[in-house]
Order: structure tokens, then sequence, then C-alpha cells
């Protein structure tokens, strides 16, 4: 059908609902069908963070998906907004062709980038761009609906930036990224014989594998560290990037009073996280050949501010800057990010020292993260069936959860509830199932 079809309802109602009764493995391929009259196309590639098993996904030509690397998907993902489609030029399968970039994160996701391949190369019209996203939403409420399907349900809960886990997991893949960005470092140093090069490896592994035994060894850490101890393990972190790589680190840390100033180890942690990833991120780029890190404690939080010499294209709604914000906001913290094509990215992460007052009036204050969970699917208006299967729970355990839940917020009623959380702007997504 053509484009002019989009304005029949009946035409986007259809659509929608084919989306939203596809089976996680046909997402693609019913998107591509809904996509072929606005953007003609070869191929479809999907990005995505949510995933435990694979983070590519892709439908159409199979000799051009099969090229497309996660490492070519990740550097588009730094300079596409969420909700603002791109089409540009970008390197996929090892070369440079126009690309239609989409990203979306829906609630509950750590978001998922749709590089759309077309046919001929030219620039879809406009006023197909808005429907392209929405149909990309879409989508992605379909798989992120499927996702208990398919992972732990203890993956797909909104909250998960906040638990313990899921920070370990986030420092374990920055861990990860950092060594292996190394490693490649050190091959294409060619100012190194063989057997040095053989013996720098080695040592580099070894000194991954001890980070990676120390991550999330939470007991032997203090509750505080100072400002001075908390900086210099970050630049223990970061210092393999500059000894194998091709960038120059630069570090400022806090001076005088400020450095023995005690801060809490969990705002510590976080800071040096997302200073990791911050700059791993801006890596991801390209054209980054020195990058600045410097912290400020001030009276009632953590300032680190990262400035890169790049290409100042990394955007800041982009999915790779959607991780680091969630991992801030998981302490009250917040991302800015200022990029100045031509002139670099300068990214600043604040961090507070005290944790934020409850407010009073949080009607949600009281409950415990078992009847959070219940909640969000209450919200989302699941039965008590559903609420059990997703949460593999027994039918009574959720009946005496919403009773608790009821209780503590002095209401009579699940929709009340319901009302009640949505008014305290709790986080949900549409309801799928019932």
């Amino acid at each position: 059908m053509a484009y002019r079809d989009w304005g029949n309802p009946q035409r986007a109602l259809t659509v929608a609902a084919a989306l939203m009764q596809a089976p996680i493995k046909q997402v693609l391929s019913t998107l591509s069908d809904a996509l072929s009259d606005l953007v003609a196309h070869e191929a479809l590639v999907m990005l995505t963070g949510d995933c435990p098993t694979s983070a590519t996904w892709s439908h159409g030509d199979a000799e051009l998906t099969e090229a497309v690397t996660a490492a070519e998907m990740a550097q588009l993902a730094t300079h596409v907004d969420i909700g603002r489609p791109r089409f540009d030029r970008a390197r996929l399968a090892d070369a440079s062709r126009p690309v239609l970039a989409v990203a979306s994160a829906p609630p509950g996701s750590a978001g998922a980038l749709l590089a759309v391949l077309p046919v001929d190369g030219t620039a879809p019209d406009p006023e197909v761009l808005p429907v392209v996203q929405q149909l990309w939403d879409l989508a992605m409420l379909r798989v992120m609906a499927l996702w208990p399907t398919v992972v732990p349900v203890n993956q797909t809960a909104p909250w998960m930036a906040n638990s313990e886990r899921a920070r370990i997991v986030s420092d374990l893949a920055d861990s990860h990224a950092s060594t292996l960005t190394s490693l490649i470092g050190l091959l294409r140093n060619r100012s190194l014989d063989d057997g040095t090069a053989r013996r720098t490896a080695v040592d580099l592994a070894v000194s991954s594998l001890i980070e990676l035994r120390s991550v999330g060894d939470t007991e032997r850490v203090p509750g505080e560290e100072t400002a001075h101890d908390a900086f210099g393990r970050l630049t223990e972190m970061l210092g393999l990037l500059s000894r194998y790589g091709n960038v120059r680190l630069e570090f400022e840390g806090p001076v005088g009073e400020a450095a023995e100033r005690l801060i809490p180890s969990v705002i510590a942690q976080t800071a040096r996280t997302t200073a990791r990833g911050t700059v791993l991120t801006m890596l991801e780029q390209g054209g980054v050949s020195r990058v600045r890190i410097s912290w400020h404690v001030e009276e009632s939080e953590v300032r680190a501010v990262i400035r890169d010499d790049g290409p100042g294209t990394l955007a800041g709604d982009a999915l790779a800057v959607h991780r680091l914000t969630d991992r801030a906001a998981a302490v009250s913290g917040a991302v800015d990010v200022d990029a100045v094509p031509g002139w670099g990215t300068i990214v600043t992460v604040r961090l507070p020292l005290a944790a934020p007052e409850r407010q009073r009036n949080d009607p949600l204050g009281e409950l415990n993260p078992r009847e959070l969970d219940v909640l969000e699917l209450l919200v989302q208006g699941h039965r008590n069936r559903v609420i059990a299967g997703r949460l593999l729970i027994s039918e009574h355990t959720v009946k005496f959860h919403v009773a608790k839940i009821l209780k503590k917020l002095d209401v009579s009623t699940r929709g009340e509830a319901a009302a009640l959380a949505l008014a305290a702007g709790f986080p949900t997504a549409p309801a799928l199932t019932s």
C-alpha cells in the first residue's frame, strides 16, 4: 500500500494489531512488512541492551545483516537521540552506507536501536519519520512484553538499575569493555615486538581477572572513602586504556580539604563506574585521542566532568548515554551531555552526597520491592493469574501482596491503588495481556 493509505485508521490499526500479536522471533519481520511502503529497505538490524543472549537481531538480506557488527551498531547508537529518527551515512557491514536510525527506550528497557538500510539510499520523506518512530516504539513494547517468556523476570523490572545485581552487571560490562579496548590497542601497537606484546597481553589479562574477582565484593569496602582514594581507584580502572591504547587520558582529582572529604562508598562507586562508562562511550564515537577526567567534591555533591576532543556528535539522549543516566539516577544523580560538532563533548555527572529526603506525601514509600513488583503489573491491568506467572509466585501469594498494598496505600480497590501509583509518577507500560 502507498503511504497515503496510512491516513486510513483501519490501516494503522491493522498494522498495530499485527505488531502486538507477533511472536518474539517475528517482530522484526512483521515490522519490516509495516515499513515496506514507508521506507523501501533491504534489511533491518536491531541493537538491544535487554537480551542476555544476543545484542543484535536482524531481518532481511542475510549477506548484509551478517556483516553488521555489534560494535558498528554501538557506535551508531552514540549519535541517535531516543524518539528522534536520524538519516545519515554510517559505517555498517564494514562500509559507509546510508541508514535510517531509530532509537526507543520504553519503561523498564535499557533501550534499542533500529537501523533501516534503504534499498537505493534515498532519504525518506520527513513526514514518514514520526510514523517509523511510532512503529518502532510499538515493536519495542511488544518485545518488552515478551521478555518474561525468554529471560528471568528480574531482568525486566523497571527498577533493575537500582538493584545491586544490575550494578554488578554494569560494572562487569564496562570492565570487560575496558580490557578488550586495551587489548585492541595493544595489538595495533607496532612499536612492540612479539615477545613484549605477548607478555603485556598476559599481564593485561591477569589484571582483568583480578578486577573481575573483586567486582561486587562490597563486604570489604568501607562505608565511606576519602575523595582522594576514590579518585585514585578511578585512575587505576582507566589506566589500561591509556597504557595500551591510542588515547591520552588526563586526570584532575580533588585537592586540599576536598581531597580528604569522606564520601559514601556507593556514591564513589557510582562516580567511578559512570566516569569509566562515559569514557568508553566517547571512544565508541571514533576520532578521540584525548580525554580529560576531573572530579570536584562540593558541599552537597560530587561532580565529575569528562571532556574529549572527538567529533562532538554524541547525542544527549543516545542509547549509550541512556545507560549512564540510569546508573546515575539509581542514586538520585544526573548526567548532562554538551556536544559541539567539531569541538568535542563534555559530559557532567552530578551525584548527591546525601540521600534525598523522602517526601512525606510519597504514597509508595512504605512498599517493599516485591510489593512494587506486584503494583507495577497491577497498574498495567494484569489479573492475579498473570501477575503470578510473571513473578513466578502463586496466586495466593499475589492476593496476599495485593492486600498488603491496599492497606499500606490506604485504599480499598485495585483501581484506586493503580490511580494513586500513577499520580505519584510510578513507571508503567501499556498492558498487553490480561
